[in-house]
């Protein structure tokens, strides 16, 4: 281990580089933490172990650039560029973009680094891709391609007026739905009304919502065969008359009821209804709905996991690309995996966990390929035998829950909502003819009461009946024993995990010392908790709270997948998924059972958790499929006093006190909010006889527009309307207190306006830089005013910008720009400190590490990203996997 006066120091992000007297420490600057050589110990760390010899002319010159990185005289060629050196990702990072700029040197990536982490090995490993020597050391790169001579065509341009257009018709069909669903509303409720009696009423209440539901189930199918008829592979601009009606299909595809039966056979009889050739035995669990379903076939016998994308579309460089979908029999999907379009597997293939099949890509007959991009693998992914679940055990699973939805859920849910208005004294005299006129001193205390009975009613009821009601139900389930799909034991597992992942909750508690006793009274296994008062974020999931074991001194950062549950095409097991103690969880990760990892791991962003192996312990692990990085590299000794002992109590005293005030503040905003509704909809039922159905309309879009706008409010008053700054400090320094707040402030109505002008709009409200004409089609920004997108970007479905990292309690923070004309692929993900130059394209499911520079046009893929240019924009059928297996003859088998 090096000592601290051998170490190379990495300011913050808004410190200043300091430039070293004879006797002084040289400091870098940058967001993230660090390394620093003291002049006087130069010579030491060049002549350590009496090695460190420069060799050959590629070794010489990658010395003298990271020489030049760290500021440090000369790098000895067998130094370790993080346990010597001291150097992090971040400052290696920047080694590979000074290095990608040099003409005179092969492209490395922080793949490379990590792999080959000395000059030697570094050169070594790049020798056979080296260009030929140029004229000039350091000679600058070639110009990046113009719009005329570019090899692969820039971002469609788009009109001003197509943009606006566009985003008109947009409004206009929302108003036009609003007006449609008030007046569908407003006379059911009528006709509900005039019932006499209980069974009257729950007569009505059966009709009229079996005959809403049906028809709000219908209706896409119908609108999609009228509009579109059978969707073909095609490719066309967005904002324009073709990418209108796209967009009309998929908003009506994405708000039908249907989407809460997946998970059941009636969910594949819906995709089937849409035009999507599905087999028998098909089992789909992810709620990313396909949307070009005629180009979606699926083998008998294939199961797809939660969260998975095979949309069967993409937006890139402007322009929306359809294409087909191919999957033979018995295929399996794993979680959070992505599936381009063009992309194909044969019968028997498998596809892991965290993985990314990629345009044109195809997995043979029988084969298991994982990671991103996918590669062949011999890990088995289906871990469960099968049972015995034929057609009749299907067909009864589905009857069942047919009846329970249309003589249990609806008549509950209709007739209740009526008997709600009736009984409650503030809406039930409005609604009497006889005090329908009524002061408007009555009506702030109506609100005032009637909003508090609601907030406080389902704060503390749905605390209760979430402490209890699973718990009786998980009785029922034994650990590790297959049951056969559709019956009993899936339903009660389906129901478990909805009741047990409301995000309200998992919301309020999150990012505080409050989440453990949450996660506790859940079911979760925590051993001894060592508090640290950022345990868990927000976004933890499950599928059984009571198969959950975390071990001491875990910290998660957020977006934690926790998988309970193996699944074939007939059969699932439960089983306890176990971290192990003193590990650090990045974002985006999804964690199976028999995860190979142990104790003390740092498991970075959107790691793909290994399933076969040794047991990890002690080591780092990055990306998809994982490679060993360091646990932790030499880190400035700052904050180290704020974590041990007395200070670590009175600083966490501190915290919770403000984690305190920032769940109160946020309940309190929530509901004023709910008050502000309640207000205006006791308003609309005192206009009702006046106005008609409008009315109800109108409060529909209001309660858009308003929530919108008041969130965006409190977000900006919180941050005073100032842009944020880059950080690095503690987790118990109060600005991250502060930047926890925020974090809190709800953004889930935002999805709402994914494909629309509209997100640009809230985005530059929030305080994002943000371009002319971008297309965002469900993005998530965590730090809006530390990012910057260029005009006419492209940002695809569940992409995401994340301006900070949270690690091992130490929170860093900064700026990450995109340059015009960029596209995010589906499920990618950017980090801070990032640049994106114009044009580049990130590939799906990509993980862009801290600190990258993304060079112009350039196309990179993978996790963690490199310059993958074949592979991001491969056509369909050309790729080095591209085989004649099954998969081709899919569409006849799923039949």
């Amino acid at each position: 281990m090096v000592e601290q006066s051998s170490k190379v120091h990495i300011s913050g992000p808004d410190e200043e580089a300091v430039i070293p007297g004879p006797d002084e420490t040289a400091v870098i600057p940058g967001p993230d933490e660090t390394a620093v050589i003291s002049r006087a110990d130069e010579a030491n760390v060049t002549g350590r172990n009496g090695k460190g010899a420069v060799g050959t002319d590629t070794e010489r010159k990658l010395a003298e650039v990271l020489a030049d990185v760290v500021s440090v005289a000369e790098v000895p060629a067998d130094s370790h560029f993080f346990h010597d050196l001291g150097a992090n990702s971040m400052v290696m990072a920047q080694f590979c973009a000074r290095v990608r700029k040099r003409a005179d040197l092969p492209s490395a990536s922080m793949k490379d680094i990590y792999r080959y982490p000395t000059i030697r090995s570094l050169a070594e490993a790049l020798a056979a891709t080296a260009p030929p020597a140029a004229d000039a050391v350091g000679s600058p790169p070639p110009a990046p391609p113009s719009q005329e001579n570019a090899a692969l065509p820039p971002a469609t341009r788009t009109h001003r007026f197509s943009h606006v257009l566009c985003g008109t018709l947009q409004l206009l069909v929302f108003l036009g739905y609003s007006v449609v669903a008030g007046f569908v509303t407003a006379t059911g409720y009528e006709w509900v009304a005039t019932g006499n009696g209980l069974a009257d009423i729950y007569l009505r209440s059966l009709l009229f919502g079996g005959i809403g539901f049906i028809g709000l189930c219908l209706f896409p199918v119908l609108a999609k065969w009228i509009l579109v008829g059978r969707w073909k592979a095609a490719e066309f601009p967005v904002w324009g008359p073709a990418y209108l009606r796209f967009w009309l299909l998929k908003v009506l595809l994405h708000a039908n009821p249907m989407i809460f039966f997946v998970g059941s056979p009636l969910y594949v009889l819906y995709l089937r209804a849409l035009g999507a050739r599905i087999g028998k035995g098909v089992t789909i669990l992810t709620r990313f709905v396909p949307v070009c379903t005629d180009l979606l076939t699926i083998g008998a016998g294939t199961v797809i996991r939660k969260d998975s994308f095979l949309l069967g579309y993409r937006a890139h460089a402007g322009r929306i690309q359809i294409d087909g979908i191919t999957l033979g029999r018995d295929v399996y999907i794993g979680e959070k995996t992505v599936l381009d379009i063009g992309a194909s597997m044969g019968d028997g293939a498998q596809l892991g966990h965290a993985s990314a099949l990629y345009r044109g890509r195809a997995v043979p007959d029988g084969e298991h390929w994982h990671g991103s991009p996918a590669q062949p693998t011999r890990t088995e992914y289906v871990r469960v035998p099968p049972a015995k679940c034929g057609a009749f055990r299907r067909a009864w699973f589905s009857l069942v829950t047919l009846l329970q939805l249309f003589f249990l859920y609806i008549p509950l849910f209709v007739g209740g909502t009526y008997m709600l208005f009736t009984a409650v004294p503030a809406i039930g005299r409005r609604l009497d003819p006889e005090t329908a006129v009524l002061s408007r001193s009555q009506l702030i205390p109506d609100a005032l009461a009637l909003s508090a009975v609601l907030f406080l009613g389902f704060l503390v009821l749905g605390l209760v009946v979430l402490y209890t009601v699973p718990r009786l139900l998980h009785l029922t389930v034994t650990p590790d024993r297959v049951y056969p799909l559709y019956g009993f034991h899936y339903a009660i597992h389906r129901m478990t995990a909805r009741m047990t992942n409301i995000r309200f909750f998992a919301w309020l508690f999150g990012d505080s010392s409050y989440i453990v006793h949450y996660l506790r009274g859940l079911g979760y296994d925590l051993s001894r908790v060592e508090q640290t008062g950022s345990n868990f974020g927000t976004e933890v999931h499950h599928d059984s709270p009571f198969l959950v074991s975390v071990g001491s001194g875990t910290m998660v950062a957020d977006g934690l997948s926790l998988i309970n549950a193996d699944f074939s095409s007939t059969s699932f097991r439960m089983s306890r998924t176990t971290i192990g103690p003193h590990n650090f969880l990045g974002n985006n990760i999804a964690y199976p059972p028999g995860g190979r990892t142990g104790d003390n791991c740092l498991l970075a962003t959107k790691v793909m958790i290994p399933l076969d192996g040794e047991v990890r312990e002690g080591v780092g692990l990055l990306g998809s499929p994982c490679f060993e990085i360091p646990r932790s590299v030499e880190r400035d000794a700052r904050f180290d006093d704020l974590r041990t002992g007395d200070t670590l109590r009175r600083r966490l005293a501190a915290k919770n006190l403000y984690n305190t005030r920032s769940m109160l503040l946020m309940l309190f905003v929530r509901w004023l909010h709910t008050f502000f509704l309640t207000l205006l909809a006791l308003a609309s039922v005192d206009l009702y006889g006046v106005l008609g159905h409008v009315v109800i309309a109108g409060y529909l879009a209001f309660t858009l527009a308003f929530t919108t706008l008041w969130y965006i409010l409190l977000e900006r008053c919180i941050t005073s309307f100032r842009a944020l700054s880059p950080q690095l400090c503690s987790i118990y320094d109060p600005h991250f207190w502060w930047h926890e707040r925020l974090w809190k402030v709800p953004d889930e109505h935002l999805n709402i306006f994914n494909g629309t002008p509209f997100k640009s709009l809230v985005w530059r409200m929030l305080g994002v830089r943000i371009g002319s004409r971008v297309f965002d089609d469900g993005c998530y920004l965590t730090e809006r005013t530390l990012t910057t997108i260029g005009d006419e970007c492209t940002l695809n479905a569940g992409s995401k910008i994340q301006c900070h990292s949270q690690e091992d309690g130490t929170f860093k923070s900064d700026g990450t720009t995109l340059g015009a004309g960029c596209t995010l692929g589906v499920g990618a993900h950017v980090h801070y400190g990032v640049t994106m130059g114009d044009g580049a394209v990130l590939a799906p499911d990509s993980f862009l590490m801290k600190g990258e520079e993304v060079p112009p046009y350039a196309r990179w893929g993978g996790n963690p990203a490199e310059d993958l240019p074949d592979l991001v924009d491969q056509p369909r059928g050309n790729g080095p996997a591209a085989t004649t297996s099954s998969a081709d003859t899919a569409a006849t088998t799923a039949r």
